[in-house]
């Protein structure tokens, strides 16, 4: 019984490395995307400016482009990767039809 104790113990402190281990990953992945867009609005309200000082619209290609990348970026970080919303009901939805096809 003490043996059995000390094996769970012994599993518990070695997942929590896990858990801050991809909780580490996740807010510096979160971040990352702040950042990006942070540096998005800034270099794109410089670049419209300029373009609308010359007369010209040419900076709303570099705008559309980059956004873009942007909303990809953050569709990846908010809704695929782990511990966001959309991965983990499709996780959870995976889990519960090998459950039940274990069951049949």
């Amino acid at each position: 019984m003490l043996r059995s104790t000390a094996i769970n113990h012994t599993d518990t402190n070695s997942a929590r490395p896990d858990l801050e281990r991809i909780a580490r990953r996740r807010a510096g992945a979160k971040m990352g995307w702040y950042i990006h867009a942070f540096v998005y609005v800034l270099v794109n309200v410089g670049l419209v400016t300029i373009s609308a000082a010359n007369g010209h619209s040419w900076a709303m290609y570099p705008l559309m482009g980059w956004g873009l990348g942007l909303l990809i970026h953050g569709a990846v970080i908010w809704l695929l990767a782990p511990g966001g919303g959309f991965y983990d009901r499709l996780l959870e939805r995976e889990r519960r039809a090998l459950g039940a096809g274990d069951r049949g």
